[in-house]
């Protein structure tokens, strides 16, 4: 079977991170979040994906090729133009960028699917393809039960009681929410529905073409099926699923690593000084990474390759990005550090100078520039 993955969009609500990253590879237990999707897909016989690109297209089409790797053929299609050698990303939407990819090469011939390269799902696919062609629908949107006070953060999907879905809410507020079911952004579609986008438009799924379709009338269904949904559309989701997956809260997903001693897992050639550092897991350390005397480690806790813990610095259920440098007074609590950017467990930025942070990869660059001055 077919399916694609959206992943151009700019990823707004989790910045800072996708100043420097695009969405899709923001990493989660150390893994892009796209590459539990593809592991997915692949595991329930879709073979062909295509991913619509735009914002910092490379890391994506680098890290993921062909997709050989995972048993499956990746292809890409680039929203946007280049001018002077300089990629400029003019993302299509959702459902633009679907029209595109069938546009060029007829690539959507059959049933296929659409999953956000934003999420980590354990559904069966299978299953839900299954009750999609069951119901004759041209068009299925798999949905989730979810508290009400999460509500006013997703696009909420009403349907009768045979799955018929009757309107959408994008966003309400909690009084005004007609169902707690809301739209997980993973649909099933027959092809039939590429007829209704139009050509060269910045068109989306959830806010235009699913109106569409209601209104004409066309056979819409609202799939529900029991899975895990750890959506990371906002840094305070980011936060809190890295918390929950780093607890074990997941089966099959596990700490990378080596467990050196209970609820710790490192990399490869670590330097810590184990008699002299205080550790409450689960904590992860990744490779190459110091962490020396005094320091203080509380879980969960994420500590990438390359980072530098001078002795003192304290850090407290948060996720250190690769080659992060905390200096000996530096405390860290419910954070995440990316780089010089920093920002609290509900996605605040917040000052990394009083926290004695800086970036490792500093003479890096150093050593980068002045290889370059000398060519």
């Amino acid at each position: 079977m077919k399916a694609m993955i959206l992943a151009a969009g700019k990823g707004t609500r989790v910045q800072p991170l996708t100043y420097e990253m695009p969405k899709p590879m923001i990493p989660v237990l150390g893994k892009p979040v796209m590459e539990y999707l593809i592991e997915q897909l692949a595991g329930h016989e879709f073979r062909d994906i295509m991913v619509n690109v735009s914002h910092l297209p490379e890391p994506i089409e680098t890290y993921f090729g062909d997709g050989r790797r995972w048993g499956v053929n990746i292809g890409y299609s680039f929203e946007g133009h280049i001018e002077n050698g300089e990629l400029f990303g003019e993302p299509l939407g959702s459902a633009g960028g679907i029209k595109r990819i069938h546009e060029f090469g007829g690539f959507f011939d059959d049933t296929f699917m659409v999953v956000c390269g934003d999420a980590i799902i354990d559904l069966d696919l299978t299953d839900a393809v299954r009750k999609h062609w069951q119901s004759g629908a041209k068009a299925s949107i798999v949905v989730k039960e979810v508290e009400q006070e999460k509500l006013p953060n997703y696009g909420v999907v009403v349907s009768d009681e045979d799955g018929n879905i009757t309107s959408f809410q994008e966003k309400p507020s909690i009084e005004d929410a007609k169902s707690n079911l809301v739209n997980t952004g993973i649909y099933i579609f027959e092809p039939e529905i590429i007829d209704l986008i139009p050509e060269n438009t910045d068109y989306d799924i959830g806010s235009q073409l699913l109106p569409s379709l209601l209104a004409k009338g066309l056979p819409f269904k609202a799939i529900e099926l029991p899975f895990r949904w750890l959506d990371i559309g906002r840094l305070s989701d980011y936060w809190l699923v890295n918390q929950q997956l780093m607890r074990g809260s997941i089966r099959g997903m596990n700490m990378p690593g080596t467990e050196v001693m209970p609820q710790v897992w490192t990399g490869l050639n670590v330097k810590i000084d184990w008699n002299d550092v205080f550790i409450e897991g689960p904590v992860y350390i990744g490779s190459n990474s110091r962490i020396e005397a005094g320091c203080e480690i509380q879980g969960p806790t994420w500590i990438s390759h390359g980072c530098y813990l001078q002795g003192g610095a304290k850090v407290h259920k948060s996720m250190l990005f690769e080659h992060t440098l905390m200096r000996n007074h530096g405390v860290v609590h419910d954070a995440v550090v990316f780089g010089r950017y920093c920002v609290d467990k509900d996605g605040k930025p917040f000052d990394s100078k009083g926290t004695g942070l800086d970036w490792v990869g500093d003479a890096r660059d150093k050593a980068l520039k002045s290889l370059k001055s000398v060519s």
